[in-house]
């Protein structure tokens, strides 16, 4: 069964295609939910960009060790802030 993102939404300003999962819903974007949803959207011609959504730090802390890299996270308490896992930028989207 494929399990799409909890809100996919398309940033026209750069042209991404933002994949959030939310984790009061289910777990975080991690090396495994990466990978899965590379797969899903493989045909999508918009660069991909992923985050995973938390309603506060405390509830981030216990997924930080199996967040994947190359994603963001978006945490509700500091709304105004992103965190990005590594990779060439700060943040955008990565192709395939």
């Amino acid at each position: 069964m494929v399990k799409c993102p909890d809100v996919i939404m398309h940033f026209q300003p750069h042209n991404w295609l933002v994949l959030i999962e939310a984790v009061t819903l289910h777990c975080p974007i991690d090396a495994k939910r990466k990978t899965e949803l590379q797969s899903i959207f493989q045909d999508c011609k918009i660069p991909l960009v992923m985050l995973t959504a938390f309603l506060n730090r405390k509830a981030m802390k216990e997924y930080l060790p199996e967040m994947s890299w190359e994603t963001g996270v978006w945490v509700a308490q500091d709304a105004t802030h992103l965190i990005h896992f590594n990779g060439e930028h700060v943040f955008q989207a990565y192709q395939v």
